[in-house]
């Protein structure tokens, strides 16, 4: 199937993803993990999908989470640390201890957003969305357009420093850690294991005291996150849930039913909270689409045009994603003469959802329109609807429905 007469109305395309996602934002409640704001905006675009875009499933499915998780991990690492600090100078194997604990906690709970303390977190409610329009004949492929609906908190470093300010305060206070780790490992070895007050003498009793500037940045880090304001999250990512429902209406406003090739959307609630929405709909869909080629194209923060970009590896680079579905997006956008650059989800810059799809042994890849330094409207209040970018949208979309034209011709089988 040739589909250049929709990629020709890629800006038309684009107005009306501003123009649905300033719907979304204007009208609808704050879209937090797990809140009622996500659960209806859900419920809109699966409306959406039956309505406007030919259809015929569009569930909104539930899963169980503890969303204040995610970031609840620094009220035990940073508690830790501290106390570890005290301890050096009663007994530095203690504090030694304390300190490898918070920073396994750190690590799998936001490195790897591993369940670890989940259970000490109020339980809560996501949604998500499986919308899928079927094929005249035989189906032979599918793929799937997938988004994340909720919003995340804000991050008032980033907001008011930038994302230099923001990743520098989590580093120095990384860097804090390691410090007295160090000494307090020197300490045991040169003294030996025991309760007893350090020398004030030693030279490592004076590097503790200099440690002490890390403090204030430590204390600090408590604030990483305000739970008490939702963003609006225009761009992140709700650019990402319209990207495939676009596509989805350019087919049905053209009258196309791709005769092999089902088509679809997927929308995971809660991505902000460790990915849970993705994991869960990978759990509830657990050989469900096993029977054909499948491919997931996993959109998060479409904004910036020269930013466009493949990632070959998620979350925070170690998670790798499909070449092939990478690759067809680069040839896609080789194809169209639109700038696509190769790249992946840096250590520190979290991850899309297409990391939960990967690890589930489903073939997809993560696209983004973002500068993964951190710019000053990711997770801050100036993520709205009047700082999106058309053209942004507009190339990003037209690679995607050329994607889609490749991959409905037999492309990466």
């Amino acid at each position: 199937m040739e589909l250049k007469s929709i990629i020709a109305k890629k800006d038309e395309y684009a107005q009306y993803m501003l123009d649905e996602i300033t719907h979304i934002c204007k009208d609808m409640d704050k879209r937090d993990p797990g809140s009622e704001g996500e659960k209806q905006a859900c419920e809109y675009m699966a409306d959406v999908l039956k309505k406007d875009c030919g259809c015929q499933r569009a569930d909104v499915e539930s899963f169980k989470e503890n969303p204040g998780s995610f970031f609840g991990w620094i009220y035990f690492t940073i508690t830790f640390v501290l106390l570890a600090i005290i301890a050096f100078f009663f007994c530095p194997i203690i504090s030694a201890v304390l300190i490898v604990a918070g920073l396994v906690i750190a690590f799998l709970q936001f490195g790897l957003y591993k369940k670890f303390v989940d259970r000490f977190f109020p339980e809560k409610t996501g949604h998500n969305v499986t919308a899928v329009k079927k094929c005249t004949g035989e189906v032979k492929r599918r793929i799937f357009f997938n988004g994340h609906p909720d919003a995340a908190w804000e991050w008032p470093v980033n907001y008011r420093l930038g994302g230099v300010g923001f990743e520098g305060h989590a580093i120095i206070c990384g860097i804090g850690a390691i410090y007295y780790l160090v000494i307090s490992i020197m300490y045991t070895v040169q003294y030996g294991v025991g309760f007893a007050m350090v020398d004030k003498s030693s030279m490592l009793f004076k590097l503790a005291m200099g440690g002490l500037v890390f403090v204030p940045f430590l204390i600090g880090l408590y604030r990483m996150w305000n739970k008490n304001r939702i963003v609006d999250g225009a761009n992140d990512n709700l650019s990402g849930c319209y990207m495939g429902i676009a596509v989805m209406k350019a087919l049905e406003d053209a009258g196309i039913t791709l005769e092999n090739t089902e088509v679809g959307v997927i929308l995971s609630g809660s991505e902000e909270a460790g990915l849970r929405g993705s994991k869960a709909w990978c759990e509830a869909h657990k050989g469900e689409f096993d029977d054909v080629p499948t491919f997931i194209y996993s959109y998060d923060t479409i904004h910036d045009p020269k930013y466009l970009m493949t990632n070959y590896r998620d979350l925070n680079g170690t998670v790798k994603a499909d070449k092939d579905v990478s690759d067809l997006f680069m040839e896609a956008a080789q194809e169209l003469n639109i700038p696509c650059k190769k790249g992946w989800v840096p250590p520190l810059g979290g991850a899309t959802d297409n990391a939960a799809f990967a690890q589930a042994g489903l073939r997809s890849t993560g696209i983004t329109g973002l500068n993964h330094k951190l710019e000053d409207y990711y997770h801050t209040r100036r993520d709205t609807y009047d700082n999106m970018n058309l053209k942004g949208l507009a190339d990003c979309f037209a690679i995607s429905v050329k994607v889609l034209e490749m991959f409905d011709n037999g492309a990466k089988q």
